[in-house]
């Protein structure tokens, strides 16, 4: 092998030598690099999931009557996961406006640095008890009588006081100063039930009129 063939050979090893070792030093630095990145997107992506827009939205809420009104603010915002925990303590709630005694539409309020933000509270009746079955009465009075409005008179069905008390008795249609049969009707829970009553004139003493005719015939 001549000398211009071996300084080919020389510097083409000590070219590649050169490259292998620049790669050694590059190499790493981008291994890092990458992971350097990989580690911010990371932590940018957790910043962006927690981020939170703090706008303030109130629900409307619903509230059987003779309840307790909350007084946690949270349970008056529709969106209290979008609402950083500072901005929440800083919130008023006012609620005397509300009467939970009385079946309505209430307004109530939050208020957050000066702005006012409205809401509404309904009170709703307590829902009644289902019943099956109501069984109206057929019932007969004497002409002038006066006619109760106790309904257990008028349903065969034992019920509670609860039941009672929301049961509507209507009597109007019965004319107790004249004989005859009259519809009256009674509505519980969207239901209505109808029967009769029946007004009739006092019969004579019979008892008295044969004891009469039995004197004169003697």
């Amino acid at each position: 092998m001549d000398d211009k063939t071996n300084r080919f050979v020389i510097g083409t090893f000590t070219i590649l030598g050169a490259l292998c070792i620049t790669s050694g030093l590059v190499m790493p630095n981008m291994v890092k690099f990458e992971k350097s990145n990989v580690g911010k997107l990371e932590v940018n992506q957790v910043r962006i999931s927690n981020y939170k827009n703090n706008e303030i939205k109130l629900k409307e809420i619903t509230l059987e009557i003779n309840n307790t009104l909350s007084a946690d603010v949270k349970d008056y915002l529709a969106n209290p996961n979008d609402i950083d925990d500072i901005v929440i303590n800083r919130l008023k709630l006012d609620t005397s406006n509300v009467n939970v005694n009385e079946i309505g539409s209430y307004n109530f309020t939050i208020t957050y640095n000066k702005k006012i933000y409205n809401g509404t509270v309904n009170v709703v009746a307590k829902p009644l008890p289902n019943v099956e079955v109501m069984t109206l009465k057929s019932l007969s009075y004497e002409i002038n009588s006066t006619l109760s409005n106790d309904v257990s008179l008028y349903i065969q069905e034992e019920l509670t006081d609860e039941i009672k008390s929301a049961v509507k008795l209507d009597l109007s249609n019965v004319d107790t100063k004249t004989a005859g049969v009259y519809l009256y009707s009674i509505s519980y829970n969207g239901k209505f039930y109808t029967n009769t009553i029946t007004i009739y004139e006092p019969k004579a003493n019979t008892t008295l009129n044969t004891a009469t005719k039995t004197k004169k015939e003697s």
